[in-house]
């Protein structure tokens, strides 16, 4: 049951001619405490990061590694294993976008890829969660909260296009 001040994260798709999209966001459920403000906002600016790493010619370590540094300088954990994909004509494709990562390594990023970005940020400042028995939903091992943001993006010459902009 939710109740004021929790945070709650919905993660949504779509699929429109053929192709997916894939958007999430956290919400705070009435009133809730400047920590959980913090932690939504830090979700928030490491998606952001994430965003602006992924450039034709980047890494894909570059974006993990731009969402791992701005979760970790706010003093959160992510979870082991979790993270964003590849988009097209499946909501999950090659390649795994982990949320942490080392500059200049993985594969090369062109131009016309596809990708949902998703970092999920744990405020205990952990790396460990489990899904519960419905397959889909992530809890932290901790019992801490956790907020979850995500866009899905094309990469361009241009820059990156978030494609899932409202």
């Amino acid at each position: 049951m939710l109740q004021a001040g929790d945070l709650l994260s919905i993660d949504c798709g779509a699929y429109i001619d053929g192709y997916h999209g894939d958007a999430a966001i956290t919400v705070g459920i009435g009133e809730i405490d400047a920590a959980g403000r913090r932690l939504i906002d830090t979700t928030l600016a490491s998606l952001a990061a994430g965003i602006e790493a992924a450039r034709p010619g980047a890494r894909l370590g570059d974006v993990s590694h731009a969402i791992e540094t701005t979760a970790r300088a706010g003093g959160y954990g992510l979870p082991r294993g979790l993270g964003g994909h590849g988009v097209g004509t499946a909501m999950h494709e090659d390649p795994h976008v982990p949320n942490t990562g080392r500059p200049n390594r993985g594969m090369l990023l062109r131009e016309g890829l596809v990708l949902a970005l998703e970092p999920m940020l744990i405020e205990g400042g952990g790396d460990g969660g489990r899904t519960l028995s419905d397959g889909w939903t992530v809890v932290t091992a901790d019992g801490t909260r956790a907020a979850h943001s995500e866009h899905t993006i094309a990469v361009s010459s241009a820059g990156p296009e978030i494609l899932t902009a409202p």
